[in-house]
């Protein structure tokens, strides 16, 4: 094989990350070459820009994320794709879905602070159930008496959602739809609508294919927005400026952490 070729290590590239059914950094796809024959990093970006491109018009595609690059389902297909598992994952409930999105825009954030935004209590098993998916962790601990922990989210959390890095999450406009309901707050299972549930499905499915599927947050927020008889939110303070970032005093944050 010629490795100098970018069409031939294109096709190459595509095995790998068929087999891997898994994101690859660039990193780590050079260092399954000897270092003899190892392509410049650029003939690797050269061939996977190739592989996009020769993706088009077909039923997966190339997708960068955080942790690297990945062959995905197409979105369209999951509702279909899905069915491939009988067994059903646990539904998301609105209010799940509500904590994972100011998680995800106001990070770092405790425990405390999303239950003043939201309005209501958050139930300690969204938290955990966020945790095991290791969609969210903690941080480090607000400067304040109790010294409550501080979640954000996760490389997973990314690759999940097919974003590269935070800055790609959907303009915080998208959330404004979301009405706050006056009462009657404490539905934690109100329904997800069967294409959402599908795409959750090949994600959480025990063992993935080689191509997963992808998920959209931008589509996940429209369809948190749809569902019936929503919970008491407030995501107004979120379109404000930007927060100052935290100081030491206000917070201990991890410096290994990618994300911040």
């Amino acid at each position: 094989m010629n490795l100098t070729d970018p069409k031939e290590l294109a096709s190459l590239l595509e095995a790998i990350l068929l087999a891997a059914g898994k994101p690859l950094s660039l990193e780590r796809l050079q260092e399954l070459f000897e270092e003899g024959e190892r392509p410049e990093p650029a003939l690797f970006r050269e061939a996977l820009g190739l592989l996009g491109k020769s993706c088009k018009g077909r039923g997966f595609e190339l997708k960068e994320v955080a942790s690297g690059y990945r062959l995905q389902v197409r979105e369209r297909f999951a509702p279909w794709v899905g069915r491939l598992w009988e067994e059903r994952p646990q539904r998301y409930s609105r209010a799940l879905l509500e904590t994972l999105a100011l998680i995800a825009y106001r990070q770092p954030i405790t425990r405390g602070e999303i239950e003043e935004i939201r309005g209501v209590a958050v139930n300690s098993q969204i938290i955990k159930t966020l945790q095991e998916r290791e969609w969210i962790r903690v941080v480090g601990y607000r400067d304040v008496p109790g010294k409550p922990a501080m979640f954000a989210t996760t490389r997973a959390f990314l690759d999940h959602f097919n974003l590269k890095s935070l800055d790609e999450l959907p303009p915080l406009a998208e959330l404004r739809e979301l009405e706050a309901e006056p009462e009657f707050a404490l539905d934690e299972e109100a329904p997800v609508p069967a294409d959402l549930q599908a795409r959750a499905d090949l994600a959480a499915a025990g063992d993935e294919p080689p191509a997963r599927s992808e998920t959209s947050f931008g589509t996940l927020l429209a369809e948190l927005d749809a569902m019936e008889q929503g919970l008491k939110t407030d995501f107004d303070d979120l379109l404000q400026a930007a927060e100052p970032e935290a100081t030491p005093q206000d917070a201990a944050v991890d410096a290994d952490d990618p994300l911040h």
